[in-house]
C-alpha cells in the first residue's frame, strides 16, 4: 500500500549521526526531516512499530549539542545502497530543538 506523502521533508547536506539515548550505542544516519518525523539510514533493519530513544549530537564549538527525542518505526526496507537500510519515523511530540532544528533547515 503506497500512501501520498504530504509532509514536507528537508534532505540534509550532510548526514548526522542517531545514536541510541539508552545505551548511546550508533543506530544509524538522519537522511531527511520534517516537524513530524524522519529517515534513518542504518545497516540494520528496524522493528515496525516499536518505539525508540533516540538522541541527535550536534556539532559545536566547544562541546556537542544533543537533541534527545523518541519515535517510532513506521516501515523499514533495503535502502538503495547496499547492505544499508531505510527506517521512517514519526515524532508524536518533537522536543523545541528538534523543531527549532528543522527550521534552520528550511532558511
Amino acid at each position: 500500500m503506497h500512501i501520498q506523502r504530504s509532509i514536507e521533508r528537508h534532505q540534509l547536506p550532510y548526514y548526522l549521526k542517531v545514536f541510541n539515548r539508552i545505551t548511546d550505542k550508533p543506530m544509524g544516519y538522519l537522511g531527511n526531516v520534517s516537524l513530524d518525523g524522519l529517515l534513518l539510514i542504518s545497516q540494520l533493519p528496524l522493528l515496525v512499530g516499536a518505539r525508540f530513544d533516540m538522541r541527535l549530537k550536534i556539532p559545536g564549538h566547544d562541546t556537542p549539542r544533543y537533541i534527545d527525542f523518541s519515535a517510532t518505526c513506521q516501515w523499514s526496507c533495503e535502502d538503495v545502497t547496499p547492505g544499508y537500510y531505510a527506517s521512517g519515523f514519526s515524532l508524536l511530540a518533537p522536543p523545541a530543538d528538534y523543531v527549532e532544528m528543522v527550521d534552520a533547515l528550511r532558511h
